[in-house]
């Protein structure tokens, strides 16, 4: 069979394919031969329908379009195989398939032209010596100190304030009633709905409630009433009192603070499994510094495989494009699904299309950072030994025991990742590095660390 290749954009190889005299004749008489013992026609048995008769019946487009979706059946494979070409994804025909059938003609020569999607050639640009800056995430003592806090608060108890009068910090128990500012003097005040409540309990923490209404509080003493003139915010969620003043009439009836547990062995052992308090401190310093160590890697890693990106230049095949979209949004899926989400009603046939186009973008750049990573590999003759893998998959089997767990992706996934954990450490020790305090590359958000006992083994 006789083969021409030739390079397409795109990471396409476009081939012509001649199908012979004999082929041809072949594969239009074995679909004569089939359609006439399947097809039933009126007069006739099956499979004694005249030759004639068939092909005026069925007429001669029809059987000529199946010979040729035989004929591309059969010999496409046979052509990449023979030709050795990695081929991804589908053949696509390259003119129009209705011509190519008015072409052809039983016994005589026909030449199939198709295009397939190959794996997409990449060429790196210098990737030794990257110079790269990347922010240092530090431990901070005073996280330690703030779950410490946190912890305590939730176990704090409440006892009565004697002697003296509401400060910031204290839990206040208020009647309140909220009406909208009278007009005139002569008007009849109107309630605010659902602004009113009776020994209501108040945190008398600043910038809770609307601006104003805790503050207010502050000073007052067990038994005393006072009126405070407000405003609700212009962005407050109730738009029918949004900017509109106020009067709120407060009466305290009783006040309390937090009596904190004290921070001891004893608290160490209730809140976790530690046995003394030094030991939970550690293991929280630990479990911190680690955290950040791992951000610090992240960051370093980022920087890097953006720098490498940089260098790259790579036609990506439409075929690995989708598969990449594909793969991008099954994640979204699942982890909506997982949340609890209906995920068949956030994922409508009108929304899936536009989710398509929208998520192109990040699969490009997540190709790029792929194939970049294992083009370094195959320059550097990164490899991973068969002792790594089974270690590797050892590991994972175990954290998910009880689980099904296909081996064959389980070992391309312990693959991949190695080898891509080995190209990151070739990267860092033959790249320069400079660490940069957090927030000089990227605004730092705040960070609030939930207390978990079963993180601290």
């Amino acid at each position: 069979m006789k083969v021409t290749q030739e390079k397409l954009p795109a990471s396409q190889i476009g081939l012509d394919i001649e199908i012979t005299p004999e082929m041809s004749k072949n594969a239009y008489e074995q679909v004569v031969q089939r359609m006439s013992r399947s097809v039933n026609i009126p007069g006739f048995r099956k499979g004694k329908v005249p030759r004639h008769i068939l092909i005026q019946r069925l007429g001669r487009e029809r059987i000529k379009a199946a010979a040729l979706d035989d004929l591309m059946n059969q010999y496409l494979p046979k052509a990449v195989e023979q030709e050795n070409i990695q081929a991804i994804g589908s053949f696509e025909p390259r003119g129009d398939i209705d011509q190519l059938i008015q072409q052809f003609e039983p016994g005589q020569t026909l030449t199939i032209q198709v295009a397939v999607d190959v794996e997409p050639e990449v060429k790196l640009g210098q990737y030794k010596g990257l110079t790269v800056q990347a922010e240092e995430a530090k431990y901070d003592p005073e996280q330690v100190e703030q779950v410490l806090k946190r912890e305590q608060e939730k176990r704090a108890t409440l006892i009565p304030v004697e002697g003296r009068p509401a400060q910031e910090g204290d839990v206040a128990f208020v009647d309140f009633q909220g009406y909208f500012a009278q007009e005139s003097e002569e008007a009849e005040p109107k309630e605010i709905p659902g602004a009113k409540g009776d020994n209501f309990q108040v945190e008398l923490q600043e910038g809770r409630f609307i601006p104003g209404f805790v503050e207010g509080i502050f000073g007052m003493n067990p038994g005393e009433t006072k009126t405070l003139n407000l405003k609700f915010p212009d962005e407050y969620g109730d738009k029918d009192v949004a900017g509109k003043d106020a009067t709120f009439t407060i009466t305290l009836n009783e006040l309390k603070e937090r009596e904190l547990p004290a921070l001891d062995d004893e608290f160490a052992q209730e809140v976790s499994d530690f046995s003394t308090l030094a030991e939970l401190r550690e293991s929280l310093e630990k479990r911190f510094q680690g955290e950040k160590d791992d951000q610090t890697k992240a960051n370093q890693r980022k920087a890097l495989v953006d720098a490498l990106v940089e260098t790259i230049e790579v036609d990506l095949p439409e075929t690995m494009i989708r598969q990449e979209v594909d793969r991008l949004i099954t994640q979204q899926v699942m982890q909506l699904s997982n949340m609890g989400l209906d995920v068949k009603r956030l994922f409508t046939s009108e929304m899936v299309p536009r989710l398509r186009e929208q998520t192109r973008p990040e699969a490009i750049d997540a190709l790029k950072r792929s194939l970049a990573l294992k083009e370094v590999a195959k320059q550097e003759s990164l490899t991973v030994t068969d002792e790594e893998i089974q270690a590797e998959e050892a590991k994972v089997i175990k954290e998910l025991e009880g689980q099904d767990v296909d081996p064959q992706r389980l070992r391309a996934f312990v693959t991949e990742d190695l080898l891509q954990n080995k190209t990151y450490t070739w990267l860092e020790e033959n790249s320069n590095i400079e660490l940069v305090p957090e927030g000089t590359l990227t605004p730092v958000e705040d960070e609030e660390e939930d207390f978990d006992s079963d993180e601290e083994e």
